[in-house]
């Protein structure tokens, strides 16, 4: 069963999971990091990381939201990024902030679809996204897009969240992923369906060696898997066959 954030009628996730970030995009930057209690931030760092060998690295973000990852990007490695996001809202505070902080010049910003990316074949040296695949409606297709765009031997970068397995933090996370998170995050953002459809998409995820499944079916070589914060979240990193 497809997971979605309002589960309209009619509409499909792709519809819905737009609509939801357009929403929530004015909340979303204060919620990530007071929820997540400014954690996301050290986590995107050790994901970039994995692309510190790369030489003269063209880098595409995919879904990427507020911009976070792309400004941590060209910070990071210096080079220029490509960003690209479903949702005109959160693109909109993304270019606010690249404008702000002088980046006009290294990161360029489209919308677009994750399962339908306007780029040539092999064109960027790796591919990131940082929270975003769960949202594909179409897991498999929105892989396989990011795998066309990558040169051969290119890397891709997945930072997403997955399901702690140990006790008793496992109970102890759960019980603060499905109610005390979703309490928080539909009060202040006012659409308790968005904070509620978080954990059910986590849940419904894929991780672990699950998810290196699909990674492969896209032509995508797992090499390195990074597990975060006592299983939290994790990192995947592949190389294009």
């Amino acid at each position: 069963m497809t997971v979605k954030p309002y589960n309209e009628q009619g509409e499909t996730k792709k519809g819905e999971v737009r609509q939801m970030f357009n929403t929530i995009a004015p909340k979303y930057d204060f919620l990530n990091h007071f929820l997540s209690l400014g954690i996301d931030k050290r986590w995107r760092k050790k994901a970039i990381r994995t692309l510190s060998d790369l030489t003269d690295p063209q880098i595409l973000d995919v879904a990427t939201g507020t911009g976070d990852m792309a400004i941590k990007i060209h910070q990071m490695l210096g080079c220029k990024v490509v960003g690209t996001d479903l949702s005109a809202g959160m693109l909109d505070i993304a270019r606010s902030k690249v404008a702000k902080a002088g980046l006009d010049e290294y990161i360029t910003l489209a919308e677009a679809d994750s399962e339908n990316l306007p780029f040539t074949d092999n064109q960027f040296s790796a591919v990131t996204v940082a929270f975003g695949v769960r949202n594909y409606e179409n897991l498999d297709r929105g892989l396989s897009e990011m795998a066309r765009v990558i040169k051969k031997h290119g890397r891709m970068v997945i930072l997403e969240f997955s399901k702690p397995t140990s006790f008793p933090f496992k109970q102890l996370y759960m019980f603060y992923f499905k109610h005390i998170l979703p309490f928080f995050g539909g009060l202040i953002s006012r659409d308790r369906k968005a904070y509620r459809y978080l954990p059910q998409s986590v849940l419904a995820f894929p991780d672990g060696a699950d998810f290196e499944q699909h990674l492969i079916t896209a032509g995508i070589e797992p090499i390195k898997r990074i597990k975060l914060t006592l299983g939290i979240a994790t990192i995947y990193v592949g190389e294009k066959q």
